[in-house]
């Protein structure tokens, strides 16, 4: 399966995102799920027009601000998929007795390994591979995504269709389809997770600046480096 993945990766790294979904619903059929935090929903649109129906993967960490769940809702309601929202093993309370209240502060590493690694690794095993939103441009440590990726740890391949597109590009594709917007968009946030974690960046400042804000860490995990997973 790496060296099936690589190949398609090599064969559709100039490929329209259109048909990079084309591909993975041919080479997967049913097997095949799309990824969304419903920060936004471009991808979601996109699939839809070509897969009806596919499954779409929401993580509710108990932690989402009131816009993106009704952001999700609207999703479920307006566009041709099958929302499937994935929680964790306990709930924030439970979470806080367990690990003491505000882990998010004290150890994000820890509180998103249990509110978004563990639900959705569980929620990907009946698939073969799945459709993730990350782009490039979103982060330096997102320089080296490649459009097909083998993610050996979890034994499923990941699908980035929009791995070059650009900010400009997601804003065209958004007007021009008139795309469900999640509106912590329109209020200066530009990469949205949970509500505790999350602020408006500065001007100027780098788009994901605002995740873990006054914090080292970058990444929640759900993406493996394809240098440790393949």
């Amino acid at each position: 399966m790496r060296a099936f993945a690589n190949a398609a990766a090599a064969r559709l790294e100039h490929a329209d995102a259109a048909d990079v979904v084309s591909w993975a619903h041919r080479a997967f059929g049913s097997g095949l799920a799309v990824a969304s935090s419903m920060a936004d929903t471009h991808l979601v649109h996109l699939v839809q027009s070509i897969v009806s129906g596919i499954d779409v993967l929401f993580l509710d960490t108990g932690y989402h601000f009131a816009e993106t769940i009704g952001t999700r809702d609207a999703v479920a309601a307006a566009y041709d998929v099958n929302l499937i929202t994935l929680t964790p093993r306990q709930t924030v309370a439970e979470q806080s007795l367990a690990y003491g209240p505000h882990l998010f502060q004290r150890d994000p590493d820890r509180c998103c390994a249990l509110r978004k690694v563990e639900p959705l690794e569980r929620g990907l095993r009946p698939y073969r591979a799945w459709i993730v939103g990350m782009r490039r441009e979103d982060a330096t440590t997102r320089s080296d995504l490649r459009v097909v990726e083998y993610d050996r740890a979890r034994a499923i391949v990941t699908i980035a269709p929009l791995a070059r597109w650009t900010q400009r590009d997601v804003d065209e594709y958004v007007t021009r389809h008139q795309v469900l917007v999640n509106p912590l968009l329109l209020d200066g946030y530009t990469s949205i997770g949970c509500e505790p974690c999350t602020r408006r960046p500065q001007p100027g400042a780098d788009p994901r600046s605002g995740r873990w804000a006054g914090t080292a860490k970058t990444e929640c995990g759900l993406r493996r480096q394809p240098g440790r997973s393949t």
